[in-house]
């Protein structure tokens, strides 16, 4: 077996198919019905990723969130209900790395579970490099961002993220190009969800986060980082 899943999801039929198919794709799988059990079963386990539904009986999967980035980056891939529109960006928002909408095809929740995963281990590829732009630091293969010398704590998401633009100071990326930089798989990823992206990393790194002064916005094209 590979590398270990935590699934949280509270409809067994869900859960089954779920954790079937990525066995079958090499991965070990814990299944967890509820937030509590979900909770623990992460301490415990130390998964490499973890797959969310938030509509669990007992604690709000948005909660389940909130206490897992309390002291975790590990990555989060959140399941949601068609309607859900609002839940799936304040999920985002709070850090998770991406969302997958119910009904689904298990093939496409593979897919993005990997591509997540590749994402938070790109830095165990050994590429050295170390971005400066001004008072902000990234070094790429730890993974690791400092402004004025003090580290900030980002989800592998929201790293790619700052990384792409970091390259690039000064240049305008579209939404639709940040998503193919960060999530790797187009399914049903829409725009909006680089916007929450873009907030909960402005929470972390700017000084403001109302008045942006890193990640600046370029209204009616997308983003771009300060160039120094």
């Amino acid at each position: 077996m590979g590398r270990t899943i935590l699934v949280v999801e509270d409809e067994r039929k869900i859960a089954g198919l779920v954790r079937d198919y990525l066995e079958h794709a090499g991965f070990e799988v814990l299944v967890a019905g509820d937030g509590e059990a979900a909770l623990a079963g992460a301490r415990r386990t130390r998964p490499a990723l973890v797959v969310l539904d938030l509509g669990l009986p007992d604690r709000d999967g948005l909660d389940v969130i909130r206490e897992l980035r309390r002291s975790s980056s590990v990555p989060i891939v959140i399941l949601t209900a068609r309607g859900d529109e609002s839940d799936r960006l304040v999920g985002l928002e709070l850090g998770a790395d991406d969302y997958v909408v119910k009904p689904f095809s298990p093939k496409e929740l593979v897919a993005r579970v990997r591509a997540v995963l590749r994402r938070s281990e790109a830095a165990a590829q050994g590429v050295t490099e170390i971005i400066r732009v001004g008072d902000v630091e990234v070094d790429v293969p730890r993974m690791r961002i400092s402004v004025g010398g003090r580290p900030v704590d980002l989800t592998a998401t929201e790293f790619q993220l700052v990384a792409t633009m970091a390259r690039q100071p000064g240049r305008v990326f579209t939404r639709s190009q940040l998503l193919d930089a960060v999530h790797g798989v187009a399914f049903e990823s829409y725009e909006r969800a680089i916007d929450a992206h873009v907030k909960n990393v402005r929470k972390k790194i700017e000084p403001v986060p109302g008045r942006p002064r890193y990640l600046l916005t370029v209204h009616g094209v997308g983003y771009r980082f300060a160039d120094g």
